[in-house]
C-alpha cells in the first residue's frame, strides 16, 4: 500500500509530505521512502494563520475560511504529487490544542478532507487525535506508534533510546529495555525562537552572537510546564509570540535573549533525556546549528544521530509518521500508544473521506509487526 502522509506542524510555514510504500515481512513492516518534500503556504494564508492563534480572537466565519482555505493548499499540494498513492492521511493544522488543568479538553485541526478527495481522487484518513483525546488522552504525540518501530533494534540490544522531534514545540519518545515506552512534549523548539527573531534567525547565527542571560534562564524554567510529569502536551496556545515580547522591553539584547531561548529549549529538552545512551533526532530545529551544538552540550556523552541515519529524513519524518497512521487506520490496528498519550486503552484513530477510488485493504496483519525498517527505491 502506498500512502501520502500530510501534516503542517507547530510552525505553520507549509505542508510536509512524504509518499510511502508499506509491505510486511514477518516481524519486520518495511518501508519504502518515495516523492517527500515541503510545499510552503501560500504567504496569505500563513499570514492569517499565525493571526488566528492565540491570543488572536476572530469569528466563526474567519474559522470556516480558514478550514477551507487550508484544506485547498493540502489538496493542491497532494495533486501536485507525481508518485501514485492509494490512499492520503493529513493530520491538517492544529490551530488550537484546548488544555485545562492539565489534562487536554479538545483538539482542533483545519483541512477540510474532502477538498483533498476531490482533488486526487483518493480516500483521505483525517482527524486523527480526537479518539485518543476522547479515551482520555492528550492526543499527542502520536510519532511514538513509529519511534517505538524505529528504536527497536537499540533497545533489542539493551540500549535505552530516545526519538527527539524539534519542530514549534520539541518532543521525545523514550523506549527503556523492559519498560513501557513514553513520550512528551518538552517545550518550545523553535517556536519562541521564532516569535523573538521575526522568524530571521532559523540558522542560529543572531543567537550564536549573544550570550545567555543566567538569570532570565532561571526565570524561564520556572514555567509551570516543565514540571508537570507526562504524558503532556502544549503547543502555541501556551508558548505564544506575546510570551517573549514581555522579555523584549528588558535590558537584553536580541542577540543575548535568542541565545537565552535556545538554552531554555537544550537544557528543557536534555533534562527529559538524562539516562539514555542514544538520541535520534528530526525537524526543522537541526537545520540551526546554535541549537544542535547546545543541545549536543547538555546531552554530553549520550550519542546524537539523525533520523537520516535510519533512512528517514529529518525534514519529512512526521509525514512519514502521519502515512504509517493512514496505513495503521485501513488495516484496523491501533495509532495511538496509550503510555504516551495517557489514553485508557489503544485505539484505532481517525475518520475516513472517500474519493472516487476504493479504500485500500491490509489483509492478515492481527498486529504491529516488531519494528520497521526503511528499504531503498529498489528493494
Amino acid at each position: 500500500m502506498r500512502v501520502l502522509g500530510m501534516l503542517s506542524g507547530t510552525s505553520h510555514d507549509g505542508i510536509d509530505l512524504a509518499v510511502v510504500e508499506f509491505s510486511v515481512a514477518g516481524q519486520v513492516l518495511q518501508a519504502r521512502l518515495g516523492e517527500h518534500r515541503t510545499v510552503p503556504y501560500s504567504d496569505e494564508l500563513r499570514a492569517d494563520l499565525v493571526a488566528a492563534l492565540p491570543p488572536g480572537r476572530i469569528g466563526m466565519a474567519e474559522v470556516c475560511a480558514l478550514d477551507v482555505r487550508t484544506g485547498q493548499e493540502f489538496a493542491a499540494a497532494a495533486a501536485s504529487v507525481t508518485e501514485e498513492f492509494d490512499l492520503v492521511c493529513s493530520h491538517g493544522q492544529t490551530v488550537f490544542h484546548w488544555v485545562q488543568d492539565g489534562a487536554v479538553r479538545g483538539t482542533l485541526q483545519i483541512g477540510q478532507p474532502a477538498w483533498i478527495a476531490e482533488a486526487t481522487g483518493v480516500p483521505v484518513v483525517s482527524d486523527l487525535r480526537t479518539a485518543d483525546v476522547a479515551a482520555g488522552g492528550q492526543g499527542a504525540p502520536l510519532v511514538p506508534l513509529l519511534d517505538r518501530m524505529l528504536l527497536a533494534p537499540f533497545v533489542a540490544d539493551g540500549r535505552p533510546a530516545a526519538a527527539l522531534n524539534l519542530g514549534g514545540i520539541a518532543n521525545v519518545t523514550v523506549c527503556v529495555p523492559g519498560r513501557p515506552v513514553r513520550a512528551w512534549d518538552t517545550g518550545p523548539a523553535n517556536a519562541l525562537l521564532d516569535a523573538a527573531a521575526g522568524g530571521l534567525d532559523r540558522d542560529g547565527e543572531l543567537a550564536a552572537a549573544g550570550t545567555v542571560d543566567r538569570g532570565l534562564l532561571a526565570e524561564l524554567l520556572r514555567e509551570p510546564f516543565y514540571a508537570l510529569d507526562p504524558p503532556k502536551s502544549t503547543g502555541k496556545e501556551l508558548f505564544t509570540a506575546g510570551y517573549v515580547q514581555q522579555f523584549l522591553t528588558r535590558d537584553v539584547s536580541r542577540p543575548d535573549l535568542l541565545a537565552t531561548l535556545t538554552a531554555l529549549t537544550a537544557r528543557t529538552v536534555g533534562d527529559a533525556l538524562r539516562g539514555v545512551d542514544v538520541v535520534v533526532a528530526s525537524g526543522g530545529g537541526l537545520h540551526n546549528p546554535t541549537l544542535v551544538r547546545a543541545l549536543a552540550q547538555e546531552l554530553g556523552e549520550t550519542e546524537l544521530l539523525t533520523s537520516d541515519a535510519l533512512g528517514c529524513p529529518g525534514d519529512v519524518k512526521e509525514a512519514v509518521a502521519f502515512a504509517l497512521l493512514g496505513f495503521a487506520h485501513v488495516a484496523g490496528l491501533p495509532g495511538n500508544v496509550p503510555g504516551c498519550t495517557g489514553a485508557r486503552g489503544e485505539r484505532v484513530l481517525g475518520r475516513l473521506a472517500p474519493g472516487r477510488r476504493g479504500v485500500p485493504t491490509v489483509p492478515g496483519l492481527p498486529s504491529w509487526p516488531a519494528r520497521l525498517e526503511f528499504v531503498s527505491p529498489a528493494g
